[in-house]
């Protein structure tokens, strides 16, 4: 289980996640940091102070959630064990791993931020 600062909880949760599903560390900065994988370039960014008044929720205007691919339903049982294992609140447990429908096997869950992430099998 990850027993960390809340910020150093993020950036790990995060670096353990995208290992997983094989993106590379790209860049590292004092307050953010980017992954790669193909085509695909996501960065990480740590919030000014000043703008921390008003914390994050997906139902506000902006993001509502993170949305990855698995490369198979094993995949997402096994990304679903370790999330567990690690203390991440996995979302929609009663109706896990059809939350998205009855076709849609899925895992989905939150980092510390309340974002939520999901992680579908093909």
């Amino acid at each position: 289980m990850f027993s960390f600062p809340l910020a150093a909880t993020i950036t790990i949760i995060w670096s353990w996640f995208l290992e997983e599903l094989g993106y590379n560390l790209f860049q590292e900065w004092e307050s953010g940091q980017s992954w790669k994988i193909g085509d695909t370039y996501i960065v990480f960014v740590q919030t000014e102070e000043r703008f921390l008044d008003v914390p994050y929720h997906r139902c506000r205007v902006g993001l509502n959630h993170l949305a990855f691919h698995a490369d198979s339903r094993e995949h997402v049982d096994d990304m679903t064990m370790k999330l567990k294992d690690n203390g991440i609140n996995v979302l929609y447990t009663n109706q896990h791993p059809f939350a998205g429908g009855d076709d849609h096997y899925a895992v989905f869950f939150e980092d510390p931020d309340r974002i939520k992430v999901e992680l579908v099998a093909p």
